[in-house]
């Protein structure tokens, strides 16, 4: 009998927390790391929201409460919905979770048998690569690729669904590369899931960056596309909006009351209820007038580093970057970097049960954090499925721009150091 059962072997985790100890362990021996890893804005929450929180748990409203979200912030998030996606919901179809990753694990269990297909997009937030072999469910890889600034065409989806597609993930703006689709190219999405899937097939549109868009661009839903209304699930929250990642308050807009309150149902046996004093918070920062001009001067800041970090990349010998539509990251391509490093050739010269637990970005990814302090994210951490030949790294931009411009300089100091490299790999501790 063994401790643990078998589907802990095949569940990931999320490699922006994995790397952690492996960053204190560097500054345990007194070097500071610049730290461009984790996706939590620079910014602390508004100020009415954090003091309608306070106010809250002064007046004692910390007990239980609605498993599906108090009333008050489920009518604002309704309300929030049909003004920004001309959509006609109500507070019945929404249900309220502890951030946003909760309704990315059960919608594929409430959703999904075993067999079922679940496409997802690669590169793409872990968590939807993670779960869904967990639930006996079948990975269908969307890969996004460069040369179409990490969107997807209608041609390419059509090509993945299949009579046993029961749940179709989308992100936009993204995580990890800050793709933007078109409000064309979704509607050019949308006609081929009408026209191709089950009435009962999902849409997850997790589009929890809403609110992070550049260049004058204006987000737009694969909802707000006639018929998908009633095949999509919207996903956002106020982690990322509202640099409030540990106030845990996320949500989703189910297409019938039903469905929300399938999720209800997974609320209460996993959590109870959601803090109330939380959620008050969040209604104020949905309510309050304030909140719109916060969140597009925090917008700005983004812009203004990428234009700043973009330009520095694409100075670095080897290295390809392109300018993000939106979110707060960077995702350039290293391939000519590994090359010119040496990485590829170090690849061929590990064992084979190091090799599964690597790869070209990974290598320089540890190389990168252990001998020139500068904390990034491999490739394979936003979906390993297929990704062999892709070498990609992710950059927050989540830091003042000081810090990214010495994380860009000790990248391109690390893509010099190819005998630092040599003796990195030599070593062998760390490699993954």
């Amino acid at each position: 009998m063994s401790l643990f059962a078998d589907r802990n072997k095949i569940i990931g985790t999320e490699n922006a927390f994995k790397i952690g100890p492996h960053i204190a362990k560097v500054e345990a021996s007194g070097t500071a790391v610049v730290k461009l890893n984790l996706g939590e804005p620079d910014f602390s929450a508004p100020e009415w929201v954090k003091t309608e929180v306070i106010r809250n748990i002064q007046l004692d409203n910390s007990h239980y409460c609605d498993p599906k979200g108090v009333l008050p912030l489920r009518e604002a998030i309704a309300g929030q919905i049909n003004a920004t996606r001309k959509l006609d919901v109500n507070a019945e179809q929404v249900c309220v979770f502890p951030g946003g990753k909760p309704s990315i694990g059960f919608a594929q269990q409430i959703y999904c048998n075993p067999g079922d297909e679940i496409i997802y997009p690669s590169p793409g937030f872990p968590i939807y690569e993670s779960f869904i072999r967990y639930i006996g469910a079948v990975p269908v890889t969307m890969h996004l690729e460069e040369e179409q600034n990490f969107t997807i065409s209608a041609g390419q989806l059509e090509e993945l669904i299949s009579p046993r597609t029961k749940l179709i993930i989308l992100n936009f703006p993204s995580n990890p590369t800050g793709g933007v689709t078109t409000k064309d190219q979704l509607e050019g999405l949308a006609r081929v899931i009408l026209d191709k899937c089950d009435p009962h097939t999902r849409v997850y549109s997790d589009e929890i960056y809403e609110n992070i868009i550049f260049d004058g661009r204006t987000h737009h839903s694969i909802a707000s596309v006639p018929g998908m209304e009633k095949m999509t699930i919207i996903s956002s929250g106020f982690s990322k909006s509202f640099a409030w990642t540990g106030g845990r308050i996320g949500y989703a807009v189910l297409p019938t009351a039903e469905e929300a309150n399938a999720f209800k149902n997974m609320n209460i046996n996993y959590f109870s209820c959601i803090p109330p004093y939380n959620q008050a918070g969040a209604t104020e920062a949905l309510k309050n007038p304030a909140s719109g001009p916060w969140m597009a001067e925090m917008a700005q800041t983004f812009e203004k580093r990428r234009d700043v970090i973009v330009n520095m990349l694409n100075d670095v010998q080897g290295i390809r970057c392109q300018t993000p539509g939106g979110a707060f990251y960077l995702f350039p391509n290293i391939a000519g970097l590994c090359e010119r490093l040496g990485v590829f050739d170090a690849m061929g010269t590990l064992s084979k049960d190091k090799k599964i637990y690597t790869s070209p970005s990974t290598l320089f990814q540890m190389f990168a954090l252990y001998s020139h302090q500068v904390a990034v994210m491999d490739r394979r951490s936003f979906g390993a499925i297929g990704t062999e030949n892709k070498h990609f790294l992710r950059l927050s931009i989540a830091a003042d721009i000081e810090s990214l411009k010495d994380g860009v300089r000790r990248l391109a100091a690390a893509g010099d150091d190819r005998v630092g490299f040599q003796r990195f790999v030599q070593k062998g501790e760390n490699l993954f």
